[in-house]
């Protein structure tokens, strides 16, 4: 596995690199956004771990650009920014996850390892629930044979609760998966629900999405009950 690390200082870069080809990964530096946006297009890459704060052209800027051509590769956010409206910022241009400097190498690790163990998985996905389907790598959705548009936040919104199929999410919960904090309105979660709602449930008797009162919301099988 192939991962790209676009990180300008030099410890670091030679830190994560070391610890990741000690772990068999093999890597990719590139010391400036306009580098390694570069690199990111001309290679498949398993990952990309990204600084934000890097000269030529910032992460913000190097996510966007490859999330604008349709570039699906796991996104690893790397730095020392960890306000709030710095990591909304880099989730909503498109990356995956988010480790704030300084941060421990196991911890990194960990977080490699997982993306790329979803990403697997979602490149070959098809949940059906009910007659519900869900392409996860398309992200198409069809209800009795017929497709469903939904907004990207919408999508990640079914998908969060899809894949946690008959266990009741939390808003709390909800919101640290979709919007990737716990500081969002509180009503938040809330609309986006009753905007899911109608484009999965309204036109159908069976309803699939349900609110658990006190708690949040579960997607489950007409013939199932939840569980917390």
């Amino acid at each position: 596995m192939r991962i790209l690390l676009i990180e300008d200082d030099e410890v670091i870069a030679e830190r994560v690199k070391v610890g990741l080809e000690r772990e068999r990964f093999a890597v990719d530096v590139a010391a400036d956004g306009e580098t390694g946006l570069r690199l990111a297009r001309q290679r498949p890459y398993g990952l990309v771990i990204l600084d934000l704060m890097l000269p030529r052209r910032d992460g913000w800027s190097v996510c966007e650009a490859l999330r604008a051509r349709q570039n699906t590769v796991p996104i690893l956010m790397l730095t020392a920014r960890d306000a709030v409206e710095d990591r909304v910022r880099g989730l909503e241009a498109g990356a995956d996850d988010y480790l704030p400097k300084p941060f421990d190498f196991r911890e990194l690790l960990a977080r490699v390892r997982a993306l790329l163990r979803r990403d697997r998985v979602h490149k070959s996905r098809v949940i059906r629930i009910a007659d519900l389907e869900i392409d996860i790598s398309s992200r198409r959705v069809r209800r009795a044979g017929r497709e469903i548009q939904l907004t990207p936040r919408e999508f990640a919104l079914l998908e969060a609760l899809a894949t946690n199929e008959g266990r009741t999410l939390a808003r709390e919960e909800i919101q640290e998966r979709v919007w990737g904090d716990d500081e969002s309105y509180s009503n938040t979660v809330s609309f986006h629900i009753a905007l899911l709602r109608k484009k999965i449930d309204a036109e159908h008797p069976v309803k699939l999405i349900h609110t658990i009162h006190g708690v949040g919301y579960v997607l489950r099988r007409p013939d199932s009950e939840e569980t917390l």
